[in-house]
């Protein structure tokens, strides 16, 4: 498969509070090409990890755009995580640490820095986004049960990931 092809890179299996939850990743790696058919997967999405290079400052001026075209696309309760990754490459940095963090608390987005390369905050990135995404369908669960009248005593709670969206895709999160 050629670089920058869009495809799936993974399934994953973690647990958030004391439940499994299996999720699906896709990347893009920004590409201008698939920006017409990335719209399609932000749909289905629940979350997203809006990764930026700390070493190439154009990656960071992209963010705003690719938040906008998830805002547009996705549902409004996406959960998005935004990353700065290459850490290990102080030297050689061109984004700081602080205007990734007033980005982000800006656009209202969770933040931190990454390094694929020495393993430094992915597993905490992508378990971050998967508790957020799960207490959110937890919640959500949580009332259509209450809602639900007939339900028995004693039944206890089931929570179905695939009942929260009528076309749902998981596109994203992974440990």
């Amino acid at each position: 498969m050629p670089c920058g092809t869009m495809r799936k890179i993974a399934f994953a299996i973690c647990k958030v509070e004391g439940k499994t939850v299996k999720a699906q990743i896709w990347d893009t790696a920004g590409q201008e090409r698939y920006r017409a058919i990335t719209s399609a997967y932000y749909r289905g999405a629940v979350g997203a990890l809006l990764v930026y290079d700390i070493t190439k400052r154009q990656t960071f001026d992209n963010v705003l755009r690719w938040l906008r075209e998830l805002r547009d696309h996705a549902d409004s309760n996406i959960v998005i995580i935004m990353a700065g990754n290459k850490s290990d490459l102080r030297h050689l940095r061109a984004v700081s640490e602080q205007d990734g963090q007033a980005l982000a608390e800006k656009e209202g987005l969770s933040f931190l820095e990454t390094s694929a390369l020495e393993a430094f905050n992915v597993d905490k990135a992508f378990h971050t986004i998967l508790t957020d995404i799960y207490q959110i369908i937890s919640k959500k669960a949580l009332a259509a049960q209450e809602a639900d009248s007939t339900a028995l005593p004693g039944q206890g709670t089931t929570i179905n990931v695939s009942d929260t969206s009528a076309n749902v895709k998981r596109g994203c999160c992974s440990t």
